[in-house]
Parts: structure tokens; C-alpha cells; sequence
């Protein structure tokens, strides 16, 4: 008897073990790669972007993990040194939010479009699919920086081909009840907008990252 139970026990077990591996296996990973309004800069810990966004797509019954690699601070040249390490092997899909500090330091546009361009560049080759996050340079540096600067995202994305969404901090930018009382970064209740805005267009990259894992599968079994 006490063998039956054991065996039993055993069995549950592995089947349990068995079913939470396939779930790890079926879940598609995001890394939402950025700078300070990725990471979460003043927010309480699980309210930042990725946190909240992985919140609301799994309440729409989608099987998705979102890390966060954003770091406070970062440029688009920091985000391009890192790239390598801060998005693994295990990545289905990206989103990129950087280029917010390269505007607030008014560094050369040029720059900051090379850099993107060396990063889409990268995980396009990794047949990574992405969705760039796009944003706006301030009025203080003038309108011919501005013009430049805000023209990089969208030129971005068509030539890679990238999800767009135009601009990060939409509907939330200068607005003193969305933001913490520096004025740049969202709070909770931005954070919530934000997310509620580019939701749909984290869905059509998560469709994107389906077909990607389902070709790769498809490839893998025809090398077999």
C-alpha cells in the first residue's frame, strides 16, 4: 500500500513538473529594452512599465513573460553597448525605449539614429520581432533639432520594418497628474496609460513573435 501511494505520489509529481515546463516552453518572452521609463525610475517595485504591461496582457489570456532591461540614465549608445548581454537567447520579441536622454542632453540626432539603426540592425538579424517605442525631443533645443530628432523613430521603423509606436509618453507628457514631481517620469497612474495605449500594439508583436517561434519550429523539425 505504502508503495502504491509512493508510486502515486511519484506520478502526480512528474506530471505536474511536466506541465509547468510546457507552459514555460509555450510562454513568449518580451524584453522591453530602455532607459529610466522602462526601469521604473521613482515607482514602487512591480509598477514599472513591463511589470504593468505583463499584468494587462496576461488579463487578455496572452502566455507572456515581459523583463525588464531598462537602466536609468541609459542613451542610445549605452543601450547599444549592452545589447548583447541584456538580450539573451531566450527573447521572442523586443521592445525598444531609448533615445529620451540622448534628447535631454541635446547630443547630435545623427548619433542617436546611428545607434538605433546598429540595434534594429542587430536583432533584426536575430529574427527577433520588435516594436520600437518612438520619442520627442524637447522645445528648448529648437525646432531644426527637433525636426530632425523626432524624425528618426519613424524613419527607423520603415526601413527595418519594425511595429512603431510614434511616441512613449503619448497623452501623459507634461501632464502633472501622470508624472512624479520631477516632471519626466511617469507616475503609477501614467505608467497605467501608457500601457493602456500601446497595448494593442504589443499584441500585433506578440502575433509577430508567434509566427517567428512557429517558422523557427518549422525549420528545426526540417533539419531533423
Amino acid at each position: 500500500m505504502v508503495n502504491l501511494l509512493l508510486c502515486c505520489t511519484v506520478m502526480t509529481v512528474m506530471h505536474a513538473t511536466a506541465r509547468a515546463d510546457a507552459a514555460t516552453k509555450d510562454t513568449l518572452r518580451i524584453i522591453a529594452l530602455g532607459d529610466s521609463l522602462t526601469a521604473g525610475y521613482g515607482l514602487p517595485p512591480g509598477q514599472a512599465f513591463p511589470d504593468v504591461l505583463q499584468i494587462a496582457l496576461r488579463a487578455r489570456g496572452h502566455n507572456v513573460e515581459v523583463a525588464n532591461a531598462g537602466i536609468s540614465g541609459d542613451t542610445t549608445a549605452a543601450g547599444l553597448a549592452r545589447l548583447d548581454w541584456a538580450v539573451g537567447p531566450e527573447a521572442d520579441a523586443i521592445i525598444v525605449e531609448l533615445g529620451a536622454n540622448d534628447a535631454l542632453r541635446g547630443q547630435p540626432p545623427a548619433e542617436a539614429r546611428a545607434n538605433l539603426d546598429v540595434i534594429l540592425t542587430r536583432l533584426s538579424a536575430r529574427k527577433l520581432p520588435i516594436l520600437l517605442a518612438g520619442m520627442r525631443a524637447p522645445e528648448n533645443w529648437g525646432a531644426a533639432y527637433r525636426d530632425k530628432f523626432d524624425a528618426i523613430y519613424p524613419e527607423l521603423a520603415a526601413r527595418h520594418g519594425t511595429l512603431l509606436y510614434p511616441f512613449f509618453l503619448d497623452g501623459i507628457a507634461t501632464d502633472p497628474k501622470l508624472n512624479l514631481p520631477d516632471g519626466l517620469h511617469p507616475n503609477q497612474r501614467g505608467v497605467a496609460i501608457i500601457v493602456e495605449r500601446i497595448l494593442p500594439v504589443v499584441e500585433q508583436l506578440l502575433e509577430r513573435a508567434r509566427k517567428a517561434r512557429g517558422s523557427k519550429a518549422v525549420n528545426a523539425t526540417s533539419h531533423n
